[in-house]
């Protein structure tokens, strides 16, 4: 059985990303190399995120994902989103990262994966969304970066 990882938004924005030509490379050389190790999940919500992105990338992103598999947004994962609005944990102006983590938590994710360090790949944010899932009684999916998900350079 794979392990499964979701794409949060920010590694599919990654793959074109030319303001910074290391992450980029390493982000389509994860793409090319890695992926197919894994169960691999996006969702709606990642979707639409790139759906307001102007062209000539928006059809490159949507491409990208449109093989991937779509978690469900269900009205479970909301309530679990609206939690850590609630404790603090994320501002309401970040729903939607909310809604990513909680996506990857409900629906049992192994890895969320993503380039997000304000406000996702924050160490001192995981402690306190290992705390809220685990006494919610919610899984608490691995979050990292690509880089951590490299079998081998």
């Amino acid at each position: 059985m794979k392990i499964s990882i979701y794409l949060e938004t920010s590694v599919i924005g990654s793959y074109l990303d030319n303001d910074d030509p290391l992450r980029r490379d390493l982000t389509i050389r994860w793409f090319e190399h890695e992926l197919k190790e894994y169960d691999v999940w996006t969702s709606i919500l990642v979707q639409r995120e790139l759906e307001r992105i102007a062209e000539p990338y928006r059809r490159s992103y949507l491409n990208l994902i449109k093989p991937l598999r779509r978690l469900e947004l269900t009205d479970e994962a909301a309530i679990l989103a609206d939690g850590y609005i609630s404790r603090g944990i994320f501002q309401r102006k970040f729903m939607g990262d909310a809604l990513h983590v909680a996506l990857a938590a409900f629906h049992k994710i192994d890895y969320l994966v993503t380039w997000n360090f304000g406000h996702i790949a924050n160490v001192r944010k995981q402690a306190r969304l290992r705390i809220f899932n685990t006494t919610a009684g919610f899984f608490s999916p691995t979050i990292v970066t690509p880089e951590f998900l490299i079998h081998s350079l």
